[in-house]
């Protein structure tokens, strides 16, 4: 018996549904309208809504399970002919026409030019920007995606900019000359050559399914799961001794290597099966460490999909108190969190000195999960219907599990005084920072350029990721985050399998022509603090040129009439 025939969908017919609202995405040349999966998803609505307008096909594949996959089957409307070329999602600021009832749609071709600032995929999807808006028109020879002008075309210096009304001009220049160094460092965003990158990619993809690395070797994780228990049954050792800060260390290194586990159960990265690595990171999230894997799960989902967008990815979201772009100075509005991340008289002091306080800021990182993990289950962010339904209610009983245990159990039965307590509770809690460490060191260093909707998934992220070079011998300390250019590409790949696909990776970037950063672990810190230095530098200057402004009557030429 044949499959099921579905009718080829116009480009405008397409562009119309997102326009009435609906959650349109293109997956292997099918059209999917995933509006009945939104509030079932167990990875959160929002990591769809980037979604919309855009093929799909290689985030839906590295992040999805081919069960997933298949089952988003159901959620097929129609089908494409051609190449895609992607809209910007309405979240993003795409902006939309209605399909009127009268229109002719025989002239519809279903593709449009890359180049071209006419469609709804181009300039006029989004607010005018000073990034890409002001470019010269006359110049097209190798003009890229949404305008942005190519690495041909030269920008004004930093120095030379003349300060505006607000001192926006300022932060635009810098803009302007970081996108222009990308469009330097990485190939061409012409279609020719994003295909060419995305063939390979999935070439590779096909590779690392030939040569078994999604399989997951358990030895690994029983040997993980001895560690884990040698330092906890330490833990409790010493507090029994009453030797409460050896044992809050040796708590908290427990916690630093949970994490690991817990991540590769996010990403079904240990047995496969959906439910069983779900159960697998909330027993080890929430029961023993106190912290939502829900949470993570739609918070990270983002994260993997719009990596390093100022605007969109929380994983880069942290003012007032962290700032890795010059573009948090524009009081930009998180996607993620609904709200304006103000610019305000705590973050200009805040970011004034981020540089010093940015491992003290990491010392405490934890704390702010577990509000973030308790704000997640008490307000009920996750789903509430379909296969992910009942994970609130084990991840609540997890919480109470945990407080039970570690709150009274530990901190008020077990240890004496609140002088101790107090010192058993904040050293448990600093003692995983390296975690946090290392997850920043990924991704603070690198590009936040928005190189528009046609830049593909694999340069997109090699672009805003970096690996550390470490010996093999230090894989349990870093737990498998060294290698996140790897894992952005390939989520599911089991983490001890992670340094055998290092190396098909490196010649896949070697093919392609794209940079594949590779950092000690110092020089990748110092890389961290360098652009966190450079952005407190950035607002220092945008501070005292708005101070002139303040002074003068004439914000251009800065003189008294």
């Amino acid at each position: 018996m044949g499959g099921r025939t579905y009718p080829v969908l116009s480009r405008r017919q397409i562009e119309g549904l997102i326009a009435e609202g609906r959650s349109i995405f293109i997956v292997n040349q099918y059209v999917l309208k995933a509006d009945p999966w939104l509030s079932y998803h167990p990875g959160g609505e929002k990591a769809i809504s980037h979604m919309v307008g855009r093929d799909a096909t290689d985030e839906v594949t590295a992040l999805h399970s081919l069960e997933a996959q298949q089952q988003m089957n159901r959620y097929r409307i129609g089908r494409i002919e051609g190449r895609w070329s992607n809209f910007i999602p309405p979240i993003q600021g795409g902006k939309f026409r209605p399909l009127l009832e009268d229109e002719d749609l025989d002239n519809d071709s279903g593709e449009c030019d890359p180049y071209s600032t006419e469609t709804s995929s181009g300039l006029s999807s989004r607010d005018p920007s000073p990034v890409f808006d002001n470019a010269e028109p006359t110049i097209r020879n190798r003009r890229v995606a949404d305008g942005v002008l190519p690495s041909a075309v030269s920008t004004s210096s930093v120095s030379s900019v003349e300060p505006d009304d607000d001192g926006m001009s300022y932060l635009d220049t810098i803009t302007r000359e970081k996108t222009t160094l990308d469009l330097e460092k990485y190939p061409s965003l012409d279609f020719g050559t994003q295909d060419a990158i995305v063939a390979k990619y999935r070439a590779l993809a096909q590779r690392i399914k030939d040569e078994d690395l999604y399989r997951c070797n358990y030895w690994a994780y029983a040997i993980e799961a001895t560690r884990y228990s040698i330092l906890f049954g330490l833990s409790l050792l010493f507090l029994h001794w009453s030797w409460y800060v050896t044992s809050a260390v040796f708590l908290g290194a427990v916690w630093h290597q949970l994490v690991f586990t817990a991540h590769d159960a996010g990403h079904m990265g240990i047995t496969h099966d959906f439910h069983t690595d779900s159960v697998i990171g909330i027993i080890i999230a929430d029961f023993m460490g106190g912290l939502s894997i829900g949470w993570w799960k739609r918070n990270h989902n983002v994260h993997h999909i719009v990596t390093n967008a100022p605007e969109h990815d929380p994983d880069i979201e942290h003012m007032p108190f962290l700032a890795v772009s010059h573009r948090f100075f524009q009081n930009m509005r998180s996607t993620y969190y609904d709200r304006v991340m103000e610019y305000d008289a705590v973050a200009r002091m805040s970011l004034r000195v981020q540089p010093y306080t940015y491992y003290i800021l990491l010392l405490f990182g934890r704390l702010n999960l577990y509000r973030l993990s308790l704000d997640y289950l008490i307000m009920g962010r996750g789903p509430r219907k379909g296969p992910a339904w009942w994970h609130r209610w084990l991840e609540i009983a997890g919480q109470v599990f945990f407080w039970t245990w570690y709150g009274y159990g530990i901190l008020y039965k077990s240890i004496p005084t609140n002088g101790d307590r107090f010192w058993f509770f904040l050293i448990s809690q600093m003692v995983p920072m390296p975690v946090h460490a290392q997850i920043c060191l990924s991704h603070f260093a690198m590009s936040t350029s928005d190189l528009g909707p046609h830049e593909s998934f694999p340069q997109k992220m090699l672009r805003t990721t970096m690996d550390i070079d470490c010996p093999q011998w230090l894989d349990f300390f870093h737990g498998g985050l060294q290698f996140q250019v790897i894992h952005h590409l390939f989520p599911r790949i089991p983490r001890h399998n992670l340094r055998r696909t290092q190396k098909l990776v490196q010649e896949f970037c070697n093919e392609v022509g794209i940079p594949y950063a590779l950092y000690g672990f110092v020089d990748g810190n110092k890389e961290v603090v360098g652009t966190l230095a450079e952005v407190s530098r950035q607002a220092a200057i945008l501070a005292k040129c708005q101070k002139v402004i303040a002074e003068t009557d004439d914000p251009i030429h800065g003189h008294h009439h």
